[in-house]
């Protein structure tokens, strides 16, 4: 039978939003409501009509609310076939529910809100996944919502079918119903894992928020997905003006605005094909956001820019002189926002606050057959922790500026080199198969950028430059050191360490070595 009529509901909700107007709703079209514990009192203070499942059941609600749907009057009047079951129904008093409305126990909320253990515990639901899932395998016959969203859309189907649902309609439920179990359990088992070492299964959930036009080339289908959590971001900005993001927005600007996050002072990242083209601090978002544009004036068109405080208008003019893609901050000035308001395809985005770079998530990579699962590579560094490698220690300036360059580096595809001075990258090389290479295209760009200023010099005279992995020859060391560059910082840990610094020492360079690498793939 593809239209079964609505005659029976279930009610049983965490989130009470829309609760009595949908309950309003269905029993002016004669449909009998059941509900549970404070769905049930809501109801009734609205003044409908309204059966406690406990009087379905005979049995009280118990064990402070853990024990209540778990009946076989509820699940039976869930999972039966009115047809095959109809025997059984009779002879257990069974009577068939049409229509569950359930959403459960704020289990990722309350997580995101930093609950202790406990209450992270008692705000696992059972009862409700179970109802869900029984629903949703009896797609023949009853109809399961999961969501206020989805409510409006309820009510449409009753009224044009007479009160009844369609098949195709539960269908598309009970695949919702079964992807919002799914994303529960797996909220659930993420939080769990913390208990084992290595889970021995580990899964990722996400919510629909965009469809997209299309993936990284118009031939691949593509969709942007949040997975709940309260990290701030692309996935919880707002955006305040612009067309929809697209696939490569989207990538850019996560890259952007972790990159800007590193970062304490006045600091702006300019972002293409998510690796930065230019990255500066100052003592003002404008001052940052100069330098930063010095650094690849080229790449830097048609770019993300990123910025760690409230945008103003000063900074909203000078960005808004280039075409922009996207720019995000944690907010902006009103004068700012009506500098973008002339910029229509400018997407301006804020987020509230930045994320903690050192805060513990997991990163997932998908390959043929099979998931890579890591840590998110949340490695800081303070001074403290370098081991000055070189006859000559580095000067304070230089220490600073090496520590800026360290935090670049972090956020550029390997091989990685970034020159930098003063507080600003003056060159980077992304990318290349070989760290020889990103020298030479991080001294390239340095170059460009002293001709593009009208400098005497290449760029990165004076610089230091950070290689987010050890140098295996020193070939890459010394084109850093023939354009210019300073000081250098990089992990060590090669075979040839000890070539690298004795090449280092003959061209009077201060290295320090990490101990630690930041490759990005």
């Amino acid at each position: 039978m593809t239209a079964i009529p609505c005659k029976r509901a279930l009610l049983s909700v965490s989130d009470k939003a829309g609760l009595v107007d949908l309950g309003r709703a269905l029993a002016e079209r004669g449909v009998e409501l059941l509900s549970t514990g404070g769905s049930a009192k809501a109801l009734r203070e609205a003044g409908l009509e309204v059966r406690d499942v406990n009087d379905l059941t005979g049995f009280p609600e118990m064990m402070d609310g853990r024990v209540k749907t778990l009946h076989p009057k509820v699940h039976g009047g869930l999972l039966a076939l009115r047809d095959a079951h109809a025997d059984d129904m009779e002879a257990h008093g069974i009577e068939p529910i049409d229509l569950l409305v359930v959403n459960l126990y704020p289990f990722e909320a309350t997580v995101a809100s930093g609950a202790d253990e406990v209450t992270c515990i008692e705000n696992i639901d059972i009862g409700g996944p179970a109802m869900i899932r029984a629903g949703a395998k009896n797609v023949g016959f009853t109809c399961v919502i999961t969501d206020p969203e989805d409510y409006d859309a309820l009510l449409a189907e009753l009224e044009a079918n007479d009160g009844a649902t369609t098949l195709p309609f539960r269908k598309r439920q009970s695949a919702r119903a079964y992807g919002r179990t799914a994303a529960y359990d797996t909220a659930v088992s993420t939080w769990m894992a913390r208990f084992e070492e290595t889970p021995r299964r580990v899964a990722a959930a996400a919510l629909l928020r965009q469809e997209l036009r299309y993936g990284e080339n118009p031939h691949q289908a593509a969709a942007f997905y949040a997975d709940g959590s309260d990290r701030p971001g692309v996935a919880t900005a707002v955006q305040h003006q612009g067309k929809a993001l697209s696939y490569n927005n989207i990538n850019d600007t996560d890259a952007a605005v972790e990159l800007v996050a590193e970062f304490d002072g006045p600091t702006v990242a300019i972002i293409k094909h998510a690796n930065p083209c230019g990255v500066a601090s100052g003592a003002t978002l404008a001052e940052a956001y100069g330098r930063a544009f010095d650094c690849d004036r080229t790449s830097a068109f048609g770019g993300i820019v990123a910025l760690n405080g409230t945008l103003d208008a000063e900074t909203a003019r000078a960005i808004a002189e280039i075409f922009t893609e996207v720019v995000i901050a944690p907010d902006a000035t009103e004068e700012a926002r009506a500098v973008f308001a002339a910029k229509k395809n400018l997407r301006l985005l804020t987020t509230g606050r930045l994320p903690d770079p050192a805060a513990p998530r997991r990163a997932m990579k998908q390959v043929a057959g099979g998931w890579l699962v890591q840590d998110h590579d949340t490695g800081t560094l303070s001074a403290s922790d370098l081991k000055v490698a070189t006859k000559r220690t580095p000067s304070d300036a230089e220490m600073r500026d090496m520590m800026f360059a360290w935090r670049v580096a972090k956020h550029v595809k390997s091989n990685a080199i970034v020159y930098a001075k003063d507080g600003a990258t003056v060159g980077i090389g992304a990318g290349q198969m070989s760290r020889l290479d990103s020298s030479r295209i991080a001294a390239r760009k340095a170059a460009d950028m002293a001709e593009a200023l009208g400098l005497p010099d290449s760029a990165a005279a004076g610089s230091v430059v950070a290689s987010d992995a050890f140098f295996p020859f020193a070939d890459g060391l010394m084109a850093a050191a023939e354009a210019g560059a300073t000081a250098v910082i990089q992990p060590g840990g090669s075979m040839r360490d000890d070539e690298v610094i004795a090449a280092a020492d003959e061209a009077g360079l201060a290295m320090v070595l990490t101990g630690q690498r930041h490759f990005r793939h």
